[in-house]
């Protein structure tokens, strides 16, 4: 692991291997960089490749502002920092609000956009049926409160079909990559949810004028397929990858073809 400084004292925990140009991978709620172990492998012989812990996750230093702006802010000071250009940039899930957000505020930096598993709003709301419900939210809330390792576990699980993966590839990823192996802080937890709650980037969508690949699985239950229809329908240069049959967290169900798109579509 590689460890940046910010100016406040916080410091940004990255893997990075590879060379060529640079591509930045965001993980998701409660989880951390090691989701993208196997992606990073893959792609190093392309690109150079760089999965920051986001705040509070993995090793890096707790948010002082758990807000979406501020969460982009201390990434885009990290890649400043670093002398990153014409960046490749991948948000999965959370992942993906932050990267919408910096496709905003440090679109200078960037020349892709993928999104993978990602909603504009997380929430259901009056003109929004494609989030999850509020009583989806306070349920996960609750089970934080009162049994935080076995509610992460589910969480984790239910990224994921019942014949989706097998039995075996389902034990691995609990051990290396899951909360229970990278355990995130309490507060980013909790903040996070918040956050999820609260944002609604449908008016930011025109703005982000980058070439943008959305990847969505067919049968997730947390981003459903028609949140990821409206990505696709509404950024300007977007092109949607539907994969029928995947939940949440494709590019670990399938994590060939996922790697294989994403090359394709950052060298183009």
């Amino acid at each position: 692991m590689n460890c940046w400084r910010l100016t406040d004292g916080r410091h940004i925990h990255y893997r990075q291997a590879g060379r060529g140009a640079p591509l930045v991978l965001l993980h998701g709620w409660s989880l951390s960089s090691a989701v993208f172990d196997e992606a990073l492998h893959a792609l190093r012989d392309s690109f150079t490749v760089l999965v920051p812990d986001l705040p509070g996750h993995g090793l890096s230093s707790p948010a002082n502002d758990y807000r979406l702006t501020a969460l982009a802010d201390d990434l885009n000071h990290w890649m400043a920092g670093l002398g990153l250009q014409e960046v490749r940039l991948l948000g999965w899930s959370l992942g993906g609000q932050i990267a919408l957000r910096m496709a905003g505020s440090g679109r200078e930096r960037l020349s892709r956009l993928l999104l993978v598993a990602a909603t504009p709003r997380f929430l259901q709301g009056p003109d929004w049926p494609y989030g999850l419900a509020a009583t989806q939210l306070r349920v996960l809330q609750r089970g934080l409160n009162r049994r935080p390792a076995e509610t992460l576990a589910d969480f984790f699980d239910s990224q994921f079909g019942d014949q989706e993966i097998g039995d075996g590839r389902r034990r691995q990823l609990r051990c290396t990559v899951s909360a229970a192996a990278f355990p995130p802080q309490p507060e980013a937890l909790r903040e996070g949810l918040k956050l999820l709650a609260e944002n609604d980037l449908r008016s930011e969508l025109l703005e982000v004028n980058l070439p943008v690949l959305v990847q969505q699985g067919g049968n997730d239950t947390i981003t459903p397929e028609a949140a990821g229809r409206y990505l696709a329908d509404n950024l300007p240069q977007a092109h949607l990858f539907l994969q029928p049959g995947l939940g949440h967290a494709p590019f670990l169900s399938r994590p060939e073809s996922s790697v294989e798109r994403w090359r394709r579509f950052c060298l183009s």
